[in-house]
Order: structure tokens, then C-alpha cells, then sequence
């Protein structure tokens, strides 16, 4: 029994050691695979599939620099098309099959939930580009996008100061999962800490795909009749289209009712007349428009890849940001992080991801926190202009650093800043 326990230990460790993404699997042939996981189908597309082109762009960069520790980078891409158990799926055979180093994707936190209990299981490591709710942290999770402190609580004070238009009354309103859910959650408990009255906060929850504002936007209109009212949106998606067709219809302008959104950006725009929404607000932690030598050459680099590869609407109407810069970021810190560690192996990796810095395309030095795996990022508050663009009304003296875990949540106080070693 001992002998033939031994031997089934023997055979699932085997099986167990050739579904792990290390440095001798991952360099075993002359390229070192990278994997690309975004819906390139389904309701996230619209955000999703320009940053699979991201990482397209900056492995093609890299690879004509000389590539990896002389290895040249080799994509594989898969479409989880917007559907968040297959985001797991995926996730399996990009690391047991595919054998990956890393991987760079996700967009909405269900999916990233999906993600994390594979890439925890296997020890592969995710690099996750796009703004989120906070309260997590893992060992196997780069998180290059916003913490809440990072965008969600400075836009809030934004609004309610005399510059932001002194808002009293709010709406949250969201697509029904978790990052808008949590992040309302915490901003609930924000507001009340400022004096907000539970009566003057209306919650709001549509589901993914949603496209009929109607009833919504006049919902909004008649509860901003009981005082000065901001709406902070955590819609993603598709949805953002007929949300901000709906304002426009409804004649909701910015200077009554200002909106302030945390998941549209330049590219959810582009299918949208924007003139009835000039000065409605997105808190970001990059902009297209932001002026410095770094994004006028992050935003040159992507109009020629652009136009070379015929990008749909971009090859015309080349536009960036911020999850694109997020990506472009930590794709680029990965790479360091490598060359330092001499190594594709994760846990060495990981070990020399701590204190990365990357000259970003919002015009600081990026840095990746030595503990917490986020990186500390400068906060953005852009008004819409009729072209699409933003122009930047607030922001943040320098860098501000990640907290993962709220302190408006209770119990987080008690919350290690770094994620645990397993």
C-alpha cells in the first residue's frame, strides 16, 4: 500500500510540476510564451480587446530590442468572450497547456475572481491592468490599475468641494457584480463619514449588456430635485453607450447633474455623440490628453502600430488610456523584473517585481510597491470635451499609494499591506 501510495504521490507530483509555469518549461524552446486574456467577444469587448493589442504592441517593441534574456516574446492569445467561467478555463490551459510565464488580462473583477484561485492553485502569475473595488491581495496578482483610494475617494471629494460643485445628494449607480457593489460599499461608508444621511444616497444596479437608461436617467432627474446631486458611475461595458446617449436625450447636463465615471475613458466614447456631454467627469489615473515628452511618445508608438497592424477605428482615430497604460506599464516592469531575477520562474519573479519603476505615460515614475504588489499611481479628474478627449480639472500632487484593504470597511485596520507567502 505504502509502495503504490508512494508511486500515485510520484505521478501527481510529476503531473503537478509539468503544469507549473516555471523558467526551465517556459524557456525550453527559444521563445518564452506569454499569455493575452481578454474578451475579444461578448459585452466587454468594447474595453477588452484594445488591450490585447496593447501587449501585442509592447512584446513587438521589446522583440525588436533584443527581446527577453535574448529569448524572443511569443503570445498566445485566447478570447474568454466576456463569460467569467471560462476566464478559469482559459486560464488553465494558458498555464498547463500553453505553459505561459505570465499572463496579462482581466478586466472586470468577476473575472479576475475567476482567475485567482487557478493562478494561486498552479503558482502563475496574473498582471491585472484595470481600476477595481480593492479588499484582496495575492501573491500571484500584479494589480497595475487603481486601488479605490486611487480613484474612486478622490473623485468623491472632488464633487463634493466647492470646485467639484459642493454635491449633497448621490447616486450610485453600477453594473450589478462585485467591483461596483464593494466600491459602493465603500463609498457609502465614505460619505457617511462626511455627514452624508443614508436618504441621500440612492443605489442603483443594472445588469451586464443593459441598454434601456430611460426609466434610470428620470429616476436621477427627479431624486436631484431634493438638492445639489452627483452620480458616480461604475457602468461597464457596453451599457456606457445608451447610459450616455439616455443623459443626452434627457437633457441631464453636467452643470445640474454632474456624472463622474470610473470605467469609461476614451475608448467607451467613441461611439457616443459627445457634445451633450461636455463637462461630465472620469476620475483616471492617465488621460490621452495629459501634455509630457512620455505619452507623446507612448501616444505616437500606438498611432504607428496602429495604422501598420489595422486596427479597427484606431488605424483612423488612434486613442489610448488608462488600462492601456496600466498594461503597457506592467508588461514593461515584467520584463525588468525577469532580467533582474535572471529567470522567468515565478516566485523569483515575483521577488524582483518589489520596487519596479517604469517612466509611465501620465508623466511620473511609476513604482510597484515593494509590498502590497500594486503600483503607486498619480489620480486624474478629466472633464468631457465635445471631441472625446478630457481635460484634466484636477489632480493629485505626485504618486499616491495603494491601500488594497479600505479603512472605511471595519476590521480592515487589521489587514497585512502585503499579500501572504504560500
Amino acid at each position: 500500500m505504502n509502495r503504490r501510495g508512494t508511486l500515485k504521490s510520484l505521478t501527481a507530483s510529476i503531473a503537478l510540476g509539468l503544469a507549473l509555469p516555471g523558467a526551465a518549461l517556459a524557456q525550453a524552446g527559444g521563445t518564452i510564451k506569454v499569455g493575452i486574456l481578454h474578451s475579444l467577444s461578448g459585452t466587454m469587448a468594447i474595453s477588452e480587446t484594445v488591450l490585447k493589442d496593447t501587449v501585442l504592441m509592447a512584446i513587438d517593441e521589446i522583440n525588436a530590442k533584443g527581446g527577453v534574456m535574448g529569448k524572443k516574446l511569443e503570445p498566445v492569445i485566447v478570447d474568454p468572450a466576456s463569460n467569467w467561467p471560462l476566464f478559469a478555463e482559459k486560464t488553465k490551459q494558458l498555464l498547463t497547456q500553453d505553459k505561459v510565464s505570465v499572463i496579462f488580462g482581466c478586466w472586470t473583477s468577476v473575472s479576475r475572481k475567476s482567475v485567482l484561485p487557478v493562478v494561486e492553485e498552479l503558482n502563475g502569475l496574473l498582471f491585472y491592468p484595470v481600476q477595481y473595488e480593492g479588499e484582496e491581495l495575492s501573491k500571484n496578482v500584479f494589480y497595475t490599475g487603481a486601488a479605490p483610494n486611487q480613484q474612486a475617494i478622490p473623485a468623491v471629494d472632488y464633487l463634493m468641494s466647492k470646485d467639484g460643485g459642493g454635491a449633497k445628494r448621490w447616486v450610485l449607480l453600477g453594473t450589478d457584480y462585485v467591483y461596483p457593489r464593494t466600491t459602493n460599499k465603500i463609498l457609502r461608508a465614505y460619505l457617511k463619514s462626511k455627514g452624508v444621511k443614508d436618504t441621500d444616497i440612492d443605489e442603483k444596479y443594472t445588469p451586464f449588456g443593459h441598454s434601456d437608461y430611460q426609466t434610470i436617467v428620470a429616476d436621477i432627474k427627479k431624486f436631484s430635485t431634493g438638492g445639489k446631486t452627483a452620480v458616480v458611475s461604475t457602468i461597464n461595458g457596453d451599457s456606457n453607450v445608451p447610459f450616455y446617449k439616455e443623459l443626452g436625450n434627457a437633457g441631464l447636463k453636467a452643470k445640474d447633474v454632474p456624472v463622474v465615471a470610473f470605467s469609461v475613458g476614451e475608448e467607451e466614447l467613441r461611439g457616443v455623440d459627445t457634445k451633450p456631454l461636455v463637462g461630465h467627469l472620469a476620475a483616471w489615473n492617465y488621460f490621452q490628453s495629459i501634455k509630457n515628452p512620455a505619452n507623446d511618445e507612448f501616444s505616437k508608438k500606438w498611432a504607428a502600430y496602429a495604422k501598420a497592424k489595422g486596427i479597427a477605428g484606431h488605424k483612423d482615430k488612434p486613442l489610448t488610456n488608462d488600462p492601456m497604460e496600466a498594461t503597457y506599464i506592467g508588461i514593461n516592469m515584467w520584463k525588468q523584473a525577469v532580467e533582474k531575477a535572471k529567470s522567468t520562474e515565478t516566485d523569483k519573479v515575483i521577488a524582483a517585481m518589489a520596487g519596479q519603476t517604469f517612466k509611465a505615460p501620465s508623466g511620473i515614475t511609476s513604482k510597484m510597491d515593494e509590498k502590497n504588489h500594486h503600483l503607486h499611481k498619480s489620480v486624474f479628474i478629466g472633464e468631457i470635451k465635445a471631441d472625446g478627449q478630457f481635460n484634466v480639472v484636477w489632480k493629485t500632487p505626485g504618486p499616491v499609494k495603494a491601500k488594497p484593504w479600505s479603512p472605511y470597511i471595519e476590521g480592515n485596520d487589521k489587514k497585512p499591506d502585503e499579500p501572504a507567502k504560500k
